[in-house]
């Protein structure tokens, strides 16, 4: 079985996908390290992705594997106290079921009229992109350095998760970029995550283990991954403003990521004549992380529908596959 994509999407897939038997190969142009997931800033946090009831029900189940890894010291997740502020007052968010517990801050800084509370994780992505590589691993998984111009044909099952690249590999003019820029600076104690889309553009302060991820920007269409320094200063100069003790903290870098952004997630069956039907799962946007898990689960039950319902000629098959109990859709070229 092939993945294409080595970001969280596609490794994680892998290793759901190895670690239930699968002989797994992940193909990528670009090793995890060097993905737009290594730029992340990686809180758990449903962001520019759709359908909401999918959305929901996959970043459920991403938060509970992702309370679960926090446990395991060498995954780099951390659970965070959370704080999204608002100047005017607000609804509770479409998402709030999918976390345990949201209530309203007793206290809000100034400008602030209301705001919601909760516990996320926060994934060290440099952390844990090595984990899941290592996890691959030893589930007998292998990856591979190698630039596509087109989908593999040949294999039992290829698994898409190619984030911006479908847009040639699958022929997909609904991937749009959207440009994000983030800088870190130096742990200074900050232990809190905050989040505030009103001041002068959105806004987000990230704590991990050694630094503190600030952000960030939202360009849709952009593809320059040049770093901006006028931007930077925006984002420092937004981020000290609130929270106030980021003002000492040392700048480490500026990076840039482009988001893999699209109308709606892709994960369906798509039957190719002559050649291995393909799981497609891409179009994440910036939700990547927060439902990788819940993806990879349906991927993996993707699959599993493929192996029961069995290959004809040219891989192609004759029932629907199933999805976390729901039909899988699916395609045909």
């Amino acid at each position: 079985m092939l993945v294409v994509g080595a970001g969280v999407i596609g490794l994680t897939c892998a290793v759901r996908l190895a670690e239930t038997g699968h002989d797994v190969h992940v193909l990528a142009r670009d090793l995890p390290a060097e993905t737009t997931s290594a730029v992340a800033a990686a809180w758990w946090y449903p962001y520019r992705a759709a359908p909401q009831v999918a959305v929901g029900r996959w970043a459920r189940r991403s938060y509970a594997a992702f309370e679960e890894l926090a446990d395991v010291p060498r995954a780099g997740v951390v659970m965070r106290d959370s704080v999204e502020l608002h100047r005017t007052s607000m609804p509770d968010p479409w998402w709030t079921d999918t976390v345990p517990e949201l209530r309203r801050p007793p206290d809000l800084p100034a400008g602030f009229v209301d705001g919601w509370q909760f516990t996320a994780p926060v994934i060290e992505m440099p952390v844990y992109l090595g984990y899941l590589t290592a996890r691959l691993r030893a589930a007998g998984g292998t990856l591979t350095r190698l630039a596509l111009s087109s989908l593999p044909e040949g294999g039992d099952v290829v698994v898409n998760a190619s984030g911006l690249a479908a847009r040639s590999l699958a022929d997909d003019a609904g991937m749009y970029p959207v440009r994000g820029q983030v800088v870190r600076v130096a742990q200074v104690g900050v232990e809190r995550v905050w989040l505030d889309e009103t001041l002068g553009g959105m806004t987000y302060v990230v704590p991990r283990s050694h630094d503190v991820v600030l952000g960030g920007s939202d360009d849709e269409w952009a593809w320059d991954r040049t770093p901006d320094p006028v931007l930077s200063q925006r984002i420092l100069d937004r981020a000290r403003a609130l929270v106030p003790e980021l003002a000492a903290a040392r700048v480490l870098g500026v990076r840039v990521g482009l988001r893999p952004c699209r109308a709606a997630v892709r994960l369906e069956v798509q039957d190719r004549l002559g050649a291995a039907p393909v799981v497609h799962c891409y179009g994440h946007g910036g939700a990547g992380v927060t439902l990788s898990w819940g993806c990879a689960d349906d991927v993996a039950a993707a699959v599993a529908g493929l192996d029961r319902d069995g290959a004809g000629a040219g891989g192609l098959l004759a029932q629907n596959s199933r999805s976390a109990g729901s039909s899988m859709p699916r395609s045909a070229s």
